[in-house]
């Protein structure tokens, strides 16, 4: 049996459990929380003074600050359109009967449940009054133009590790920027990061379990399929962001910048959530491996430790970046 035909039939097993998955990881929208939820209520007679306070409160939080909330807000706007993306993942079938196979119909509701985020902290950008939303909308208009490469292809295989580490990178980071704002006496912000924070763990905790069921049934191709995902380093969807008139990625090293500047996420925490999927997929018992896989799961094992060496060396630049999405306005 061809390597693509052993791919099928896995995902053909696992999707036989896919309800399953989805009523565990996955909150109908009767009974998740919206947008307008945390938001002033545009027919409500208090809405003036509640976006004032917004206003008022935003003026305490720094341009670092503002530059991290941007590319997380772009990074979470363009996630829902990469759906036309993953509908061509092997296994996953759009066109089957019934509005599609179990595999279309998960992808649905999780780009259903991630749009919420882009949604959310747009409108919070939006009425906080400190951010140029005309050239961040320029900025998730060219993201999602660019396309979305994040050296998967179609191997399902592969988008399930990248999800998997992902999904727990974003968690990490809304979480940090939600102490942030709460320690600077931003309550709304930070109950709305922390939020967010919760869906991302629950959506990681699902794909965390795709990829171990696979192991189960494939261990030396998921285990290849790893080590590929982390020779290439998994990055943020939002690698390709730049803004108006820049090349393609030129804003992102910047973002990223702000981001360790801020301890928002860092290389460690890179590193953290490596030990982590190896640990939890208990890489280092995994039997029958091909002799390729082997070498594969010997490379993963020994990769932490080795990044974590040379993060220790790596100097973070001081200089806070000028970004076209935030306005001064008096903010320095």
């Amino acid at each position: 049996m061809s390597l693509k035909n052993i791919r099928l039939e896995v995902m053909q097993t696992i999707e036989k459990e896919i309800d399953s998955f989805m009523e565990k990881y996955l909150i109908p929208p009767e009974k998740i929380w919206q947008p307008t939820d945390f938001l002033p209520d545009s027919q409500g007679e208090n809405f003036f003074d509640e976006v004032h306070q917004i206003r008022e409160e935003a003026k305490e939080l720094g341009y670092d600050f503002w530059v991290v909330l941007v590319g997380d807000t772009i990074t979470e706007e363009a996630l829902p359109t990469y759906e036309s993306w993953l509908m061509d993942v092997e296994g996953i079938n759009q066109h089957a009967e019934n509005g599609g196979n179990g595999w279309s119909k998960w992808i649905r509701h999780w780009t259903g449940e991630e749009n919420r985020h882009g949604d959310v902290l747009n409108k919070y950008l939006y009425l906080s009054g400190r951010v140029n939303m005309r050239e961040i909308e320029i900025t998730t208009q060219h993201l999602i133009n660019d396309g979305f490469d994040i050296g998967t292809a179609n191997d399902p295989y592969r988008n399930f590790v990248y999800t998997s580490f992902q999904e727990l990178a974003t968690n990490v980071s809304h979480k940090r920027v939600g102490l942030l704002a709460k320690k600077q006496g931003n309550k709304l912000l930070s109950k709305m990061c922390n939020i967010i924070a919760g869906d991302e763990m629950r959506h990681h905790l699902a794909y965390r379990e795709f990829v171990k069921t696979i192991l189960k049934y494939d261990p030396s191709e998921m285990m290849l399929a790893f080590e590929d995902m982390m020779r290439k380093k998994i990055v943020m969807p939002a690698q390709f962001v730049r803004e108006s008139g820049e090349a393609i990625g030129t804003a992102f090293e910047n973002f990223s910048n702000a981001a360790q500047r801020l301890g928002v996420y860092t290389t460690h925490d890179y590193i953290d959530i490596m030990r982590k999927l190896i640990s939890y997929w208990e890489i280092d018992k995994l039997n029958d491996l091909t002799a390729k896989a082997e070498k594969a799961r010997d490379y993963v094992m020994k990769l932490p430790d080795r990044m974590a060496r040379i993060a220790d060396r790596v100097a973070i630049p001081e200089d806070m970046t000028k970004f076209k999405w935030v306005e001064a306005n008096g903010m320095l």
